[in-house]
């Protein structure tokens, strides 16, 4: 069995273990099977090393990796720094790795593609994805419905495609929500952990953090909850399955 570095950046105490029970009821994984390493919550520890993984997972959080450096809070700026500092080492290895929503940002940035606030940015809502004719053929993807509901909420997206990333799904309002590198590092915009009430209890955590207008916050619950958001989850346990559960890389 192979082990899993989950990495969050999520500063509340309930959001951040929300995402983590999310990963490990989702995804089919034991707490036994994990280290879970809260990244605001100091440096990455020294006896971090990813030659002790088969696989990485990177969850979201309130921070963009498009904010001025300037001006963006110092404890978001040290963490993104630190995963920053892990994607070469990653990528170079073609590590199974799967980033979401945030983790999008980074593997985009890594490989020199665009993110930013310019366009693409998405409400929290669920929305339609199309899988691409490249993702009808790769494993995560393989086998399911080429248009499924999936929950989102960013600021800032991927604005094009990343020079050697491959294009595996989109949706109407942002076209990159799912991108692969290599043959075992993904990433997707949306939230594949995520479902209504996921959603609902984010929506409650982060109701004045910029994302949404706070006096639409029960509509956007309602809403949240009413969607029938089912595949993301597969690609996740299908993620797990693949790369914790057999231990070894995907087939191409």
């Amino acid at each position: 069995m192979t082990r899993v570095l989950i990495l969050q950046l999520r500063p509340e105490d309930e959001a951040s273990d929300g995402e983590f029970r999310a990963f490990l009821d989702k995804g089919g994984l034991d707490e036994s099977q994990v280290r879970r390493i809260r990244m605001e919550q100091g440096p990455l520890p020294r006896d971090v090393s990813l030659d002790d993984f088969g696989a990485v997972i990177v969850g979201g959080g309130p921070g963009c990796v498009s904010d001025d450096p300037a001006t963006r809070d110092p404890v978001e700026a040290r963490a993104e720094a630190e995963l920053l500092a892990l994607m070469p080492k990653i990528v170079g290895r073609d590590l199974p790795f799967l980033g979401c929503c945030y983790g999008i940002g980074l593997l985009a940035h890594h490989l020199g593609g665009e993110v930013s606030k310019a366009q693409y940015g998405e409400p929290v809502s669920a929305v339609t994805c199309e899988v691409t004719e490249e993702g009808r053929s790769d494993p995560l993807l393989r086998g399911l419905p080429d248009r499924f509901a999936a929950l989102v909420g960013h600021k800032e997206a991927v604005q094009a495609l990343p020079p050697g990333a491959v294009h595996l799904a989109g949706s109407e309002g942002c076209p990159f929500q799912m991108i692969r590198a290599g043959r075992n590092v993904y990433a997707t915009q949306f939230h594949p952990e995520a479902d209504g009430q996921v959603f609902a209890d984010r929506i409650r955590i982060y109701r004045n953090r910029g994302y949404f207008d706070p006096e639409a916050a029960e509509d956007l619950t309602r809403a949240c909850l009413s969607a029938e958001v089912t595949v993301p989850e597969r690609i996740l346990r299908r993620f797990v399955e693949t790369y914790v559960r057999s231990g070894v890389p995907s087939p191409s």
